[in-house]
């Protein structure tokens, strides 16, 4: 489907775009606040400034996306894959992303605030001044990644894997609720 057909029928009231492949598409501030796009194909999709208020992205493509200042709250990305997507600024409050898999994604000054990221994957994700408040990180993966400056005030790590003893001390003394943490035994880049 081309871009400016999604964009009609989403305009005429259709919402159910299920296994639509947009594999690429130049998507920026397009509005598809509360669609389906349940098991989309949107492999390195331009989705700049896009409001996807309440959307449905589950088990979605979103391999290399670009979401910068993208509006996905509330939005369900259970088990969607955003390796590497490009989530800068983007607001994600309120989301569910249980199982997604955020290995080097950008969420550099995202809002995940209320955000479900259990059992996700955050391997070497860029987390540079990142809203974790009340977030649910039960048995994430967070190997590798970059909390510089981000805010973890009652966020929920239990049974969270890959950081080590120093690191979690500090989540703790800045107000995050950690619980049967698996250490990681390296230190390197941590």
């Amino acid at each position: 489907m081309e871009v400016e057909e999604l964009a009609l029928r989403y305009e005429a009231g259709e919402r159910n775009f299920r296994d639509i492949d947009l594999f690429r598409a130049e998507l920026s501030n397009i509005n598809l606040s509360g669609a389906n796009l349940f098991r989309a194909n949107l492999f390195r999709a331009n989705l700049f400034r896009g409001n996807l208020l309440g959307t449905n992205l589950y088990n979605a493509d979103l391999i290399g996306a670009i979401l910068y200042c993208a509006n996905l709250s509330g939005a369900n990305l259970s088990g969607a894959d955003l390796t590497r997507a490009d989530l800068r600024g983007a607001d994600l409050s309120g989301a569910d992303l249980s199982g997604v898999d955020l290995s080097g994604a950008d969420l550099t000054g995202a809002n995940l605030s209320y955000v479900d990221l259990g059992r996700a994957n955050l391997l070497r994700a860029e987390c540079i001044e990142t809203n974790f408040t009340h977030a649910n990180l039960t048995s994430a993966n967070l190997k590798l990644i970059n909390l510089t400056g981000a805010t973890v005030q009652a966020a929920m790590l239990r049974k969270v894997k890959g950081l080590i003893p120093e690191k979690i001390s500090q989540l703790q003394q800045q107000g995050a609720i950690v619980e049967a943490v698996q250490p990681s035994r390296t230190i390197v880049g941590v």
